[in-house]
């Protein structure tokens, strides 16, 4: 990837843990929730008039961007504004509200109307929370050492004769034998962290992992590292990141039928490139 900033080092080990799911942990279809009246003036909210959206502080990139996620900028950031505005809103009418990661999706009463910060979508968090549909579909990233054979390549033809390592169990796994399909079989770690040092010692070529753990991997991993680009699965179900709302909440889907609109108008899609693109150093390889 790029190189990323000082907040992105620090904070994207939430992401990391949240994001790297096991393959028996990937994302499940969101619970609907009772059909609402999705007119502004009869939306059910915590504060009249006002759309509060949580998330954590420091906002990291490039999901938010300056630690400031009322500024419409980062990943998360335009989602919750074209959101927002799906619904009604002006950006003034959008009120940010700091919730602690593991906060966000554990039992009780919540603060916010709903809250993005790259939570993945999983049947224990759906006992508890409610999940609007993914707004996001978490892709696999190679990440590769600077100046090595592996970080030139711009397809994922050029990784076929490649030494890749992975993690076993997971979906970055199921994802190298699927859509990269190596000459030779991967070299599979039972812990990420033993992916991440061969690499560091050049026992591999490159490294496949999902695209958040990716920005962590070269911000606080690897030295010298970059995102070589990013692909989707093949087929499966995918892991997906889900907008949070408190059990039982109307809203949902309220914020089920923006995301629709913004999904089949191509602006979610937009957004994506945007910021997850090669802007934030992860092109698409195909």
């Amino acid at each position: 990837m790029i190189r990323p900033s000082v907040l992105l080092a620090l904070g994207a080990l939430a992401v990391a843990a949240v994001a790297c799911a096991p393959a028996s942990e990937t994302a499940v279809q969101a619970a609907p929730s009772a059909p609402a009246t999705c007119a502004k003036d009869q939306l059910t909210l915590k504060t009249p008039g006002k759309l509060t959206v949580g998330t954590d502080k420091p906002a990291y990139e490039p999901w938010f961007k300056d630690d400031d996620p009322a500024n419409g900028k980062g990943f998360e950031s335009a989602v919750a504004h074209a959101v927002a505005k799906q619904l009604g809103f002006e950006s003034g009418e959008v009120a940010w509200a700091t919730v602690k990661f593991d906060t966000a999706f554990a039992p009780g009463a919540k603060q916010f109307d709903f809250d993005l910060n790259q939570v993945s979508v999983t049947p224990d968090r759906a006992k508890v929370v409610d999940f609007s549909k993914g707004y996001y579909t978490v892709k696999q990233a190679v990440v590769a050492l600077e100046g090595s054979k592996a970080a030139s390549a711009t397809d994922l033809t050029a990784l076929k004769d490649a030494k890749i390592g992975v993690q076993v169990g997971t979906t970055s796994l199921q994802a190298v034998k699927d859509v990269i399909k190596p000459a030779a079989e991967p070299n599979v770690y039972n812990e990420q962290i033993d992916a991440v040092n061969a690499l560091k010692n050049k026992q591999v070529d490159a490294v496949v992992v999902d695209l958040p753990t990716a920005f962590y991997v070269t911000a606080a991993q690897v030295e010298n590292s970059k995102i070589v680009g990013q692909f989707g699965a093949a087929s499966g179900t995918p892991e997906v990141f889900g907008a949070v709302f408190e059990k039982g909440s109307p809203l949902v889907s309220c914020v089920n039928e923006a995301i629709d609109k913004l999904t089949s108008s191509g602006e979610l899609a937009k957004i994506e490139t945007e910021w997850l693109g090669s802007a934030a150093g992860a092109p698409e390889l195909k």
